[in-house]
């Protein structure tokens, strides 16, 4: 499934709301059901700047593609980086970089976030596409 598949999968999940708060519910319940990172990578290296709650993201290359793999001490956040890790997870670096993540405005997340979590939202992004330029430059 592409980036753009995936994206459009959140689209129609969000679009099933009509309140903030059912959308904030749900990202509660997808935080509740994203799986942990192991605590041995809970280190200062992984741990995402610009966030205001503390946010672990680790990333791996198998066979040419991403797999990230994130916590946060924050269930909300913690939704936020399960829905950017289930639409990056499992691309190429250079599909990782072109990606716009349209979805993030179209469904309204950015807006709806306080100012230091769309802060957080952005490093997130940032850190993502930071480890694709990394194993990108490796190839």
């Amino acid at each position: 499934m592409t980036i753009q598949e995936k994206e459009q999968q959140v689209i129609d999940e969000f679009a099933a709301f009509d309140e903030w708060l059912d959308k904030y519910a749900y990202l509660i319940d997808l935080g509740k059901e994203c799986p942990t990172i192991d605590e041995k990578e809970k280190t200062e290296s992984n741990l995402i700047k610009g966030c205001q709650s503390r946010v672990w993201l680790s990333c791996e290359e198998r066979d040419g593609k991403l797999y990230f793999r994130a916590d946060s001490d924050a269930v909300i956040t913690r939704g936020i980086i399960s829905l950017l890790i289930r639409v990056l997870d499992g691309h190429t670096p250079q599909e990782i970089l072109e990606a716009n993540l349209a979805f993030i405005e179209t469904i309204g997340l950015k807006e709806h976030l306080s100012p230091t979590r769309s802060n957080g939202l952005t490093s997130m992004v940032k850190q993502m596409k930071l480890y694709a330029m990394a194993f990108a430059m490796k190839q």
